[in-house]
């Protein structure tokens, strides 16, 4: 999921909140109509409630991520990203993943956390996933427009805070 995060800029809720149903056959479109708010456990429409479709290439990363975690035999209303036991995904489980977490007297090391100690990143918080997907596809070339609808907000919004003077300079990590 965390790779899945910065390869779209999709926002937490919305990733928590997707379904087979949401994805096309070949796993090239994704249509983003929903989210999940964590903290009062309800679905309900997307932050500024804009419906969007997220499309990739076939043999894309994020085309083949999705292709790999695809079950064999498809329940449309089956969740994307689920927890280890089957439950819905929600922002405790993914702070768990991102970042060092202790349990049962044994020290996990999440994932960002593990990279960025290794020197293989720099540490961002869980929200960057959004922000560095959106700096990435403007120092890529994409226009503000497309960055706004991919990512489900307002060109004044990405030209506001994902257009950074150095943007052309800024790389996206490769998971």
């Amino acid at each position: 999921m965390i790779k899945f995060l910065f390869w779209t800029g999709c926002r937490h809720g919305e990733a928590f909140a997707l379904t087979w149903g949401d994805v096309s056959r070949e796993c090239t479109r994704i249509s983003i109509t929903k989210a999940y708010a964590s903290r009062v456990r309800i679905l309900k429409g997307t932050k500024n409630n804009k419906r969007r479709v997220f499309s990739c290439v076939q043999g894309s990363k994020l085309q083949s991520l999705l292709a790999e975690v695809k079950p064999d035999s498809l329940d449309p209303k089956e969740l994307i990203f689920k927890s280890t036991t089957g439950e819905r995904l929600n922002l405790n489980i993914l702070d768990k993943c991102w970042r060092a977490h202790d349990a049962g007297g044994y020290r996990y090391s999440g994932v960002v956390t593990d990279l960025a100690d290794r020197g293989i990143v720099p540490y961002l918080k869980a929200y960057s996933t959004r922000h560095t997907f959106a700096t990435w596809a403007i120092a890529s070339g994409a226009s503000p427009e497309k960055v706004a609808y991919w990512i489900g907000d307002t060109v004044q919004t990405v030209l506001k805070y994902y257009c950074h003077p150095d943007v052309t300079k800024a790389e996206c990590p490769d998971f």
